[in-house]
């Protein structure tokens, strides 16, 4: 089952089809609405679900990265997720995609993990069939996200695909000395200022192939700038705290990462499989990827999202037949 991001134009991610048209064409139905959150906020949220007969495994909430959306890219691999078996939900984070704040803010993860689990709680009431297991995918900063809903909901989710998670930024990409450690300072005088270099842009250091960058870039909501005092402060605070608590973690989880990703440092997902709890975990790392393996080719996207569709395939079944999921480890073998 090949990825729709082989579709995908940079005029639209439906290609030449209509929207209608495309999830016709992938047996997928699609409903969003907007939801009002307890800090006034607007949030855009939307779901994709298996059209009949195909029957309906699991339910899977799907948590974007920083600068992304539920739309465009990720919406085309919820598709995909939904089109293998997945109810599939997404919202866009607080000044993300089409949900209100100010644009690519992110000064405490709390609130945006706290409307996580609130829409992902309500997506389950509404428009699953009860009884169905449910699944976290997330790209990027939305792994990190992903972990907190994870810890903070013990035993609510049968796994936890991460897929270029933050759970540490690469010296490659951090901003240089001194200012990330200035930083702190910078945020508290002036918070929302785009003060902080990386380097390289994240669109330029996380898709290989030119074709996905002009992809990604072409989101009319996708912002190039460079990250807030405040959130730059917040995104390394993250790191710093998952990485004291990454025992703590024994959700299934299913760990893919690009050796070559300069965004997200490879070593620090390599440290979260060694000293997670889970009993069920797999580690994959792809050797010569990038941060964003949606933005490889396309043979290697459809192999790398075939493994995730095989993984989450296989634990619903064993829910469903109440067999669990076992402890299926895979080596450090450069995801051979």
């Amino acid at each position: 089952m090949s990825h729709p991001i082989a579709e995908a134009s940079e005029a639209s991610p439906f290609g030449s089809l209509t929207p209608d048209e495309f999830y016709a064409r992938h047996s997928v139905s699609h409903g969003s609405e907007f939801v009002t959150n307890p800090r006034g906020l607007r949030l855009f949220t939307q779901w994709w679900t298996p059209l009949p007969p195909a029957p309906t495994l699991g339910v899977l909430a799907v948590v974007h990265g920083y600068t992304g959306e539920s739309s465009w890219l990720v919406q085309l691999t919820s598709v995909f997720f939904a089109r293998a078996g997945f109810a599939t939900c997404a919202l866009d984070h607080q000044g993300h995609g089409f949900s209100d704040g100010l644009v690519a803010h992110i000064p405490d993860v709390n609130p945006v993990v706290d409307d996580c689990i609130a829409f992902f709680d309500s997506f389950r009431a509404r428009h699953a069939p009860p009884g169905l297991p449910a699944f976290l995918y997330a790209e990027s900063l939305g792994g990190a996200i992903a972990l907190y809903v994870a810890l903070r909901q013990p035993g609510a989710w049968a796994g936890l695909v991460l897929n270029g998670a933050m759970c540490g930024i690469s010296a490659k990409f951090k901003p240089p000395w001194p200012l990330e450690h200035l930083l702190f300072l910078v945020a508290a005088v002036i918070p929302t200022w785009h003060v902080v270099p990386t380097r390289g842009s994240i669109p330029d250091r996380s898709f290989k192939e030119e074709r996905k960058r002009r992809l990604a870039l072409a989101s009319p909501r996708r912002t190039v700038a460079r990250p807030r005092a405040a959130t730059g402060l917040e995104l390394l605070r993250i790191c710093r705290e998952l990485q004291g608590r990454f025992e703590e973690v024994e959700v299934p989880l299913l760990i893919v990462h690009g050796s070559d990703d300069v965004v997200c440092d490879p070593a620090c997902v390599e440290e979260l499989y060694a000293r997670a709890g889970s009993k069920d975990k797999t580690l994959r790392i792809y050797p010569g990827m990038w941060h964003q393996l949606v933005g490889e080719p396309d043979e290697s996207v459809d192999m790398v999202f075939g493994e995730m569709k095989e993984w989450l395939v296989a634990r619903a079944a064993a829910s469903a037949s109440g067999a669990g999921g076992g402890d299926a480890r895979a080596a450090l073998d450069g995801g051979a």
